[in-house]
């Protein structure tokens, strides 16, 4: 009962992700399932001492930092909203330290070979569907959005008089991206060729399948891993590797980090930052190629 009523109050206060809320579920579904199995108490009996437990259960488990981490990020906002409701007279997770996760710098691909793939006129045709293929891809490197901000783009959306998107972000929260001319472009022969189509989308989502039907997520993250295989060898080739190659991209070309934070939707500068790792080793790669005393 009081997992549903913290998760209510997620979706309706916090307006988190259905996605995020699923997976708090799962979570706390979870560690209910240890507690009781483990100690037979229930949520409300939680002590620091279990929480400990479940942190070497998970570890045992082989789940990696980050994973436990993610876990105990549920625990924590599952807590602090017992503690609130006063539910609880402790907070157990006040003392609780997550393990150390090692930093990842973001996977990204060169512009240049992103300009390459998108200039081809032998990878693309001008077929629907390989109009749209080609949008959904400048699309995410051209504004940087997140996969579901692009399934939930609708056609009107789009602002072409002030060359601008309007995008719904995490938490309902809105921002627009200024894009370019290319894009535009693109978008204006996308949407004369699907009107061509006769589809009967009722919801007016922008990318749609090719007979119609609102795109979803692993729709698009396959149309992404096939095009990036053209350019790309790394393992990794999702829809996050071209925000994360938008937003090296501008910071690269002298753009303010705070710009760029507000342009990516980033709730705080610190998640912007990470970026900076990539350009720091980029220069020392042009320091060591162009300096005699390197």
């Amino acid at each position: 009962m009081m997992v549903e009523q913290f998760l209510t109050h997620l979706q309706h206060e916090k307006r988190y992700s259905s996605h995020t809320i699923q997976s708090y579920r799962v979570d706390l579904l979870q560690f209910s399932d240890f507690m009781l199995k483990t100690f037979e108490a229930p949520l409300t009996e939680v002590k620091y001492v279990h929480v400990r437990d479940y942190i070497v259960f998970l570890m045992d488990q082989g789940l990696s930092s980050n994973s436990v981490s993610r876990k105990l990020s549920a625990l924590r906002s599952f807590y602090k909203f017992l503690s609130r409701e006063k539910k609880i007279d402790v907070n157990p997770m006040r003392l609780v330290k997550a393990p150390k996760v090692p930093k990842k710098l973001p996977v990204f691909v060169d512009d240049v070979r992103l300009d390459f793939l998108l200039d081809s006129e032998e990878i693309f045709d001008d077929s629907f569907s390989s109009v749209r293929d080609r949008l959904i891809i400048e699309t995410l490197f051209g504004t940087g959005m997140r996969l579901a901000e692009l399934l939930w783009l609708k056609d009107s959306d789009i602002n072409f008089y002030d060359s601008t998107v309007r995008v719904l972000g995490k938490r309902n929260k809105e921002r627009i991206i200024p894009i370019g001319k290319m894009l535009i472009d693109q978008l204006r022969a996308y949407l004369s060729l699907k009107t061509l189509q006769n589809f009967n989308n009722k919801t007016g989502r922008l990318i749609v399948t090719n007979k119609g039907a609102d795109a979803y997520p692993e729709f698009v993250r396959r149309i992404v891993r096939h095009y990036l295989s053209y350019i790309s060898t790394q393992d990794k080739k999702s829809p996050h590797v071209l925000r994360h190659s938008y937003a090296t991209s501008l910071l690269n070309r002298g753009a303010d980090l705070n710009a760029i934070k507000e342009l990516l939707g980033h709730a705080s500068l610190a998640a912007t930052q990470v970026y900076t790792h990539n350009s720091v080793e980029r220069l020392k790669t042009i320091y060591k190629q162009a300096h005699p005393k390197a």
